[in-house]
């Protein structure tokens, strides 16, 4: 959507057609009258306005925003269909959640919200290691999941910009 944020959508590729048509005409009409580039947290809150505002006949799409926040860190936030969001250290949507969400929270060691006080849950891992977790998480949801599709593009967003590896899941 910017060179600092990213979306992923799951669901009705229709309405996420629509939706990111959207969402783009309202990046493109914020930096004419800005003079800069939305910031992947206030894309995040324009995300979650829009599917509100949608509630009641709401685009059937499951999305997650990834960037970098105005510190330079790593920004995710996930969705579910009207609006209702969290910021969180990873995340997942579509038919494959169910095996790759379980790979995350092991690989990435996750502290339960639940726990008092809270703890910082981020477990550091170098690009290239981030990258391969979620080249094998993807693979191991190709496998299983006859509805996870035949290839995906991974978007790698840092202070260098932004770019994109894809990444063939069906080879037979």
């Amino acid at each position: 959507m910017t060179e600092k944020c990213v979306m992923a959508s799951a669901g009705f590729m229709a309405d996420a057609v629509t939706l990111k048509k959207t969402l783009k005409a309202r990046c493109v009409s914020y930096e004419f009258q800005n003079n800069k580039e939305m910031g992947c947290v206030s894309f995040a809150q324009m995300l979650s306005n829009t599917l509100y505002y949608r509630r009641f006949f709401p685009y059937y799409t499951f999305n997650i925003v990834a960037g970098l926040d105005k510190e330079g860190k790593g920004a995710v936030f996930t969705y579910d269909a009207v609006g209702s969001y969290e910021r969180t250290n990873y995340s997942c949507q579509g038919s494959g959640q169910g095996l790759i969400m379980p790979v995350l929270d092991n690989q990435l060691k996750t502290v339960s919200p639940l726990v008092l006080p809270a703890q910082s849950s981020a477990t550091p891992l170098s690009e290239s290691e981030a990258v391969d977790l979620v080249k094998d998480c993807f693979a191991t949801a190709g496998e299983r999941d006859i509805y996870t599709g035949d290839s995906v593009e991974i978007w790698i967003i840092n202070k260098d910009g932004l770019r994109k590896e894809y990444q063939d899941l069906k080879l037979d």
